[in-house]
């Protein structure tokens, strides 16, 4: 999905018009567009309406709880000529960018809560990799998506068997600086599609990988790691972890390839330095 079969689902959702032209703001997993007092995503294939769904339940629940997070503009995700489509209220412009105190301060709120009375899946890291590389189709090579099919079956069955330190239970699922807005009434959670119930490890080691892959500088990850009150380095599952992320992140960039010659070059960067067992080649956030 480019923005422009994007934007033509959004018409079709009766979504443009009176409100003002619609502005995209990012195109990844969903393209999501701003339009007047409206923020609308609109969902790469009908498979992800129950996900979409789902979203709009954690926001509820979020709500109901007291966790500063995006809210929700319509109860229902609609599915719009094969599109999930969500619609939520636009947050106030940002006061400043975020920093991983913020996400820190979040995180140990979403982790200090017990079970949701939404039904939540277990955050199934490797879930999408074969989605993501159907989507790449023979925009990379056959023998790329077969070294991450493997990949991922070997780490599953090693996830699988982690024993966690902090106690399960809810988490973001994608616990990056990015996912939070801070606007005049303080740090706000968004892109609350990955919320799980699952070890709360997976939130911690995306910032651990953030140093390694992502150039964080080693002081911004220290500051997350003091805010939080622990460093998921120290655990003994975090190569795990960390190893199955990665092959997700590879195979997430992967469906952007057949569009965007950029993506193709990072997804080559990428599985290059899976391929070479090197932990410290920089990947380039996408």
């Amino acid at each position: 999905m480019d923005e422009a079969q994007a934007r033509d689902v959004l018409t079709a959702a009766g979504l443009t018009g009176p409100a003002g032209p619609s502005v995209l703001l990012a195109l990844g997993e969903n393209a999501v567009f701003a339009v007047g007092e409206l923020v609308v995503k609109v969902g790469r294939e009908a498979a992800l309406l129950e996900r979409a769904g789902r979203e709009l339940a954690v926001a509820g629940w979020l709500e109901q709880v007291g966790i500063p997070a995006v809210r929700a503009a319509e109860p229902k995700a609609r599915l719009v000529a094969g599109h999930p489509v969500t619609v939520w209220h636009r947050l106030p412009d940002p006061v400043r960018t975020a920093g991983p105190e913020d996400l820190a301060v979040l995180l140990r709120r979403i982790h200090a809560l017990p079970a949701a009375p939404v039904a939540l899946p277990a955050r199934d890291l490797l879930g999408g990799v074969e989605r993501w590389l159907r989507l790449a189709g023979e925009s990379i090579d056959p023998a790329d998506a077969a070294y991450l099919r493997a990949r991922r079956d070997a780490y599953a069955d090693e996830v699988a068997a982690l024993t966690p330190h902090l106690p399960p239970g809810p988490i973001h699922g994608d616990a990056l600086p990015r996912n939070v807005h801070v606007g005049p009434d303080g740090p706000v959670l968004v892109d609350l599609e990955t919320v799980s119930a699952d070890l709360r490890e997976h939130d911690l080691v995306v910032m651990a990988l953030s140093r390694d892959r992502y150039g964080l500088p080693a002081q911004s990850y220290e500051a997350f790691v003091t805010a939080y009150g622990w460093d998921v380095r120290d655990w003994e599952g975090c190569a795990v972890l960390r190893g199955a992320r990665e092959t997700a992140s590879c195979a997430w960039v992967a469906q952007h390839a057949p569009t965007n010659p950029k993506a193709l070059t990072e997804f080559r960067r990428r599985v290059t330095s899976l391929r070479d067992a090197d932990p410290e080649t920089r990947w380039h956030a996408f």
